[in-house]
Parts: structure tokens; C-alpha cells; sequence
């Protein structure tokens, strides 16, 4: 979170199965959308936070599946690990809160002793979460009995049902809710809270998320009954929670733009980019545009005229241009391989590429788009290229040079000076003849 040195304008803090992910959507749609939302609108200023049941194996699994961004900090296991950045670095102030009144031994013991309690995966049993499948007309029965039996033995738990399956026992201090508490209060001990936070879910163990005061929240459309129902007895009047219209992704999407948190077009949703007006006019956009033209070129999407090509060419730094070139030399394109080419030789290409992709699965998304000022009217701009052909998923490293176009500055629009990448471990491309910025 060092990248935030003042608070957050947005915190939005969802779910992922459900929620921020739409399982039933091969195309991933919604979750792309949000995803272009983000980074060209939100990321430079702004917070986003994964809550999820999942454990850190299944959650990173999830990660190689689906075209999910970065976030800035990671609340897993039922809110009982809070982890921070790319590298996860663990909070360890969560953890001595959660050791107070926990013995995992005991809780083993004592649900051993029930039969209609069947432990999930190993995966899913941590340090401070163990957890079984136990069916719904059995459940209450279970939790009562199993809550006594554990008070008996001197620890102080949370039992949360969800999905019409899942039981979890936490220590008392955990869950969604609480972990979420916790970071709000840090975050305003670091005189960083954010000016407003909007929490996302669909199942029962996300309910604890709209109990926290000055939070926004929003119930996906798709959200289970076992939500709807805490809604309906415990905050069917609070205008600060809404049960969206549109499913998953989509409806954070309308949520934010229903509590007037900041911009909710997409530019997946705008036809022509020039049309899109921002809050804030930063070279995140510049990057999100650039990479969705891209991808609708080569899907055919986008018109094949030259019109579209000058634009392009207009917004690069020309070598061939003497002046621009006494300015600023390195107008180039570094490729993964070491390859390097002008920008404009790279245009060039991107033309006789038109539709090669049409009909195909093939999707383009940034992720981790960062920008610092190193000059007047000047950035370097740092994001993972992702790129998707089929069922091989590819991503760059990339660094690119932008400029403010004219006196205007920012509000001008950019000209990209230079861009350099290199793959990302993991993710190189198989066959390196047509990889295009």
C-alpha cells in the first residue's frame, strides 16, 4: 500500500466466487469490464481488496483461471489471513489478534466427535480456519451443539454457514467482517482511511461485510437467499446497501455508479474512445484504450480504415521525424525477445494483422497500471500485458514513456515515446512471430 501515500478515493472490498467472478460467464465479460474500469479510472488513486472463503491455493488457482487484476491487499480464508501487495506479505498484528482464546487442537477434537460434519480439502484447513461440508437440514442443529460444546471447552469461536454447505469455525475475532474493521481502523491509525468504501458479496459469510458503519454495499444480483434474507431482517431500510440489478461484476459496476462513487463507464462499453470523458484524465486510460483498440482490431471489432491507423501513428513519437527525434531519440518498441522496432514499423505491422483474430477467444487486459511523473508533462508507466489466444495465456512486463500532447497538457491526451517489455515468468509465448506490443 506504500504506492497510496494519502487516502484512498475508492476502497472497494468483494468477494470473488459470484461476486467479482461470474462462473457462468465463459467470456468473462463482466469481470474484464471491471477490470478495464479499474486500471483506467481507479487504480492510480484507489484500493481494491479481494475477500474471499478461499485459501491461498485455491485462490491462486483461481488467479491462473480467470483474467483477475492485482489487488492492493488480499483478505483469505473466511477473514482470517490479510495479506498486502503482489508478494502477499502476511499482516502479522491480524494473526496475535486471531491467537486469543483459539486452540485448533481442541476444535478438531471436539468436531470429530460429530458425524454429520465432513472435512473439506486440506487445502482448505488453515491455521485459523477449519472447515466441513454438512447438509442444510442438519446444519443449525450441528452449530448448536458444536458452539456449546466448544465455550465448554474455553474457546471463544464463530461459526458461519454459507452456500448451503460450507461450515467454518473461526475464532471469534475473525471473519470478513472483522477483517475488514481491522484494516479500516489501521488504515485510519495511518491517517489513510479511505474517503469512501464500497463492499461487494452474494453468499451469507459476505453479510458481516455490510454490518461495518460508513461502508456502501451492494448484494449482486445473483446473490443467495441466505444473504437476501440477512438483508431482509437486519438492513431492509439502510439506503447504503443496494441487491444490484446486473450480476456480478456488472453489478459493482452499477453500484458504484448508484452511490456516485466516481466513473462507471467501462471503456469496454464505449464504441468510440474519443466520445469517453473521464473524471480524472490520467495515463492509466491512455494505457486501457490503447490495449482494448488493440484487441478489437485484431478481432475485427474496429473498423479497418485509415483513419484509425493515422491516429495511432499521430500518437507516437516518429524516429523519421527529425525534430521529435532531436527531442526524444528512443521512440521505440522493445520487444520480450530483445527485438527492437520503431513505433511506427510496429503500427505498420498491427495493420496487415486486422481480424486475424476474429471468431477466436482472444482477449487483451492490463493489470497493475502504474504511473510516476518524471518530468513535465511526462510519465513512465508501468503494467503486466496480458493476453489471451485460445487457451494459452501470455503476459509482458511492460514500461512505456508517455508525453502530455500539446499545452493543454494531460487533458491534450498522450503521445507514447517508447515502450519495453520482457515476459513475465510462466507466462512466455510459445510461438514469438506475431506477439504486436
Amino acid at each position: 500500500m506504500d504506492r497510496i501515500t494519502k487516502a484512498a478515493r475508492l476502497m472497494i472490498v468483494s468477494d470473488l466466487d459470484h461476486t467479482m467472478v461470474d462462473h457462468h460467464d465463459p467470456e468473462n465479460m463482466s469481470l474484464l469490464r471491471f477490470n478495464a474500469l479499474w486500471e483506467s479510472n481507479y487504480r492510480h488513486d484507489s484500493l481494491l481488496v479481494f475477500s474471499t472463503g478461499r485459501s491461498p491455493t485455491l485462490y491462486k488457482q483461481l488467479r491462473k483461471e480467470k483474467p483477475m487484476l492485482t489487488p492492493d491487499i488480499t483478505i483469505m480464508s473466511v477473514g482470517t489471513e490479510i495479506t498486502y501487495g503482489s508478494s502477499m506479505l502476511p499482516d502479522d498484528g491480524w494473526v496475535k489478534i486471531l491467537n486469543q482464546k483459539w486452540d485448533r487442537n481442541i476444535v478438531i477434537e471436539e468436531t470429530s466427535k460429530f458425524p454429520d460434519l465432513t472435512l473439506q480439502a486440506e487445502t482448505e484447513q488453515r491455521p485459523h480456519k477449519v472447515s466441513f461440508y454438512v447438509d442444510k437440514t442438519k446444519a443449525q442443529v450441528v452449530m448448536k451443539e458444536l458452539s456449546s460444546r466448544l465455550e465448554k471447552r474455553g474457546l471463544d469461536v464463530k461459526l458461519i454457514y454459507s452456500g448451503g454447505m460450507d461450515l467454518d469455525v473461526l475464532p471469534q475475532g475473525a471473519g470478513k467482517g472483522q477483517a475488514l474493521s481491522y484494516l479500516l481502523n489501521k488504515l485510519k491509525t495511518e491517517g489513510t482511511l479511505p474517503v469512501n468504501t464500497l463492499a461487494c458479496g452474494d453468499s451469507g459469510n459476505d453479510a458481516e461485510l455490510f454490518s461495518i458503519p460508513d461502508v456502501y454495499g451492494v448484494m449482486v444480483s445473483n446473490a443467495q437467499e441466505e444473504l437476501l434474507q440477512w438483508h431482509a431482517e437486519n438492513a431492509k431500510g439502510n439506503p447504503n446497501i443496494i441487491h444490484a440489478k446486473e450480476r456480478c461484476a456488472a453489478g459493482i459496476i452499477e453500484a458504484i455508479g448508484h452511490f456516485n462513487l466516481g466513473s462507471n463507464t467501462s471503456p469496454r462499453d464505449v464504441a468510440d474512445f474519443v466520445e469517453c470523458k473521464l473524471d480524472r484524465v490520467n495515463p492509466g486510460y491512455e494505457v486501457v484504450k490503447f490495449y482494448l483498440f488493440y484487441e478489437r482490431w485484431r478481432r475485427g471489432e474496429a473498423a479497418n480504415c485509415e483513419t484509425y491507423i493515422a491516429s495511432l501513428k499521430a500518437s507516437c513519437h516518429s524516429i523519421t521525424d527529425k525534430a521529435r527525434a532531436q527531442q526524444d531519440p528512443t521512440a521505440t518498441f522493445v520487444f520480450p525477445t530483445g527485438v527492437e522496432k520503431t513505433l511506427h514499423e510496429c503500427i505498420y505491422a498491427m495493420k496487415g494483422c486486422y481480424g486475424d483474430q476474429r471468431g477466436k477467444q482472444f482477449r487483451v487486459w492490463v493489470d497493475r497500471v502504474l504511473s510516476t511523473p518524471i518530468g513535465l508533462n511526462t510519465w513512465l508507466v508501468k503494467f503486466d500485458k496480458w493476453e489471451l489466444s485460445g487457451d494459452e495465456r501470455c503476459c509482458c512486463v511492460t514500461t512505456a514513456k508517455i508525453n502530455a500532447k500539446g499545452s493543454g497538457g494531460a487533458s491534450d491526451g498522450y503521445t507514447w515515446v517508447s515502450v519495453q517489455q520482457k515476459w513475465l515468468e510462466g507466462y512466455e509465448k510459445k510461438d514469438t512471430s506475431i506477439w504486436l506490443f
